[in-house]
Parts: structure tokens; sequence; C-alpha cells
């Protein structure tokens, strides 16, 4: 697959909820990070993804991806995806939205490396789990 057929795969299964299709797309070595995300920690390897997207699995959301741009760049590797994925928790009926961006490298097709850039305090907000998210970062040592 190419970096964009990869990077549509991944918000399909996402948006469909094809959570435990989604490991299947990342390198076993693969290193996703959130810069975004108050807690901060990396995923690195196709383990890691695999929980990542079984916790996914249980958020009670349903979604779709709309405003989709994609980026080719002059690395062949590298993908940029704009987005935002609008849901509703199912339990509530609440709405949201939450813009993200991907830079994705893909080598022989599977996710080697890749930086999500998405609003992680409007999701947890809009899935009542705000209050985790801040125990995960209060659990953060100080630094300084």
């Amino acid at each position: 697959m190419t970096p964009r057929e990869v990077f549509e795969r991944l918000v399909d299964g996402v948006t469909h909820g094809r959570w435990e299709e989604l490991p299947a797309l990342y390198a076993e070595d693969t290193f996703v990070t959130h810069p975004f995300s108050p807690a901060g920690e990396p995923l690195a390897g196709r383990e890691a993804l695999r929980r990542h997207f079984a916790a996914g699995a249980g958020l009670g959301v349903t979604m779709t991806a709309r405003d989709v741009v994609v980026h080719e760049t002059t690395d062949p590797e590298v993908i940029i995806g704009e987005f935002a994925y609008e849901g509703r928790v199912t339990a509530t009926g609440r709405p949201f939205t939450v813009p993200n961006v991907f830079v994705l490298r893909v080598r022989d097709g599977l996710i080697v490396e890749s930086r999500d850039y998405a609003d992680h305090v409007a999701f947890a907000a809009a899935t009542g789990r705000l209050g985790s998210l801040a125990g995960e970062v209060s659990a953060e040592p100080a630094s300084g």
C-alpha cells in the first residue's frame, strides 16, 4: 500500500470501529508519539498499538472523518493527513469534534513512525474522561 492508502485505511478503520484490524497497519517496531497528549507517552511497537486500540474499542463512540486533506511530501515515505473526527458518545448522545494532523512514515506498506497531533483534552472531555486525563498528568513527576 502507498502511504496515502495506509492513512486512508487507518482513518477508515477508526471511524468504522475496526479496532482489532488497526495494529496490522503498523510495523512490529513502530514508534508513535502524541505530542499534544497531556500524558505524553509514546507507543513503541505493535503490541503497544494493540493495547491502545483495544482501549479505543471501549470508549463507546461513533465517529466520522470530516474535512480530510492529504499532503504528499517530497519524501516518498511521508504523508501528512489533516482531518477532524466528528462523533457522538453513544451513552449520552454528546457530540464532539476532535481536530487531527497525522504525520506518517510508511515503509513497505506499514507505518514505521507516526506523530499524531490530536486534541486529547477535547476528546477526554467529550467522553467523560477529563478527570482521568488530569490524573495521568498529575501522576508524572515534577520537573525542575
